[in-house]
């Protein structure tokens, strides 16, 4: 009885966020146009097909568009902080972001697999079942069990490299990155070993 009322804000928490009409304002973009943005400004970091070379930059490939045009909207208001990012997103317009995150989406990601197997059977437990003693839920509630996300409300997170998904929940969990609140409250709840875990487990899904 006592986790009713923590399980109670959390579900009030998370349907404001899915009811939040900034998710679903993304529309549709041109991916030919996007490609020509891609080229010149986005592959450096992410790759011309979206799959990063650099851990610490995040894949981009088959992320659904929705989300990628939120978070460089909130880059391009640090909503989300990042100096390198709030460069490259502040000369694009609504539009040039359509077609960017069009362009992205339409790509395939490619199979990581894991870094570290010993953490693979730990990070599943947490991403399937969460932990319970803690409050936390089950990653795979918002993310889907194979982590292809939910289009338009939560993104795609199989595959990502385990170092930037670790660096983006202790971000969470500090506060330094505050764009999302459910996020907000599932981090503060993870050890440190708990978030690497999972995050081997994300970058072995595809």
């Amino acid at each position: 009885m006592r986790s009713a009322p923590k399980a109670a804000v959390f579900v009030a928490t998370l349907a404001a966020v899915l009811l939040s009409p900034s998710v679903f304002a993304a529309g549709k973009g041109d991916p030919v146009k996007g490609k020509q943005i891609v080229d010149t400004v986005c592959a450096a970091c992410h790759g011309t097909d979206g799959n990063s070379v650099a851990a610490a930059n995040p894949n981009l490939a088959s992320q659904h568009p929705e989300y990628i045009v939120k978070q460089l909207a909130e880059f391009k208001k640090q909503v989300r902080k990042n100096p390198v990012m709030l460069g490259m997103a502040s000369p694009l317009s609504e539009d040039d972001m359509k077609n960017v995150a069009a362009y992205y989406g339409s790509q395939s990601a490619k199979a990581r697999g894991a870094s570290n197997k010993t953490l693979i059977d730990a990070g599943k437990k947490i991403y399937r079942g969460g932990v319970s003693a803690k409050g936390i839920p089950a990653c795979m509630a918002c993310h889907s069990p194979n982590g292809a996300g939910i289009p338009a409300q939560f993104p795609r997170v199989a595959g990502q490299h385990n170092s930037y998904t670790e660096a983006q929940l202790k971000a969470f969990r500090s506060g330094e990155r505050a764009n999302n609140t459910v996020m907000t409250q599932v981090a503060a709840k993870m050890s440190d070993a708990e978030i690497k875990a999972v995050a081997e487990y994300i970058q072995a899904l595809n």
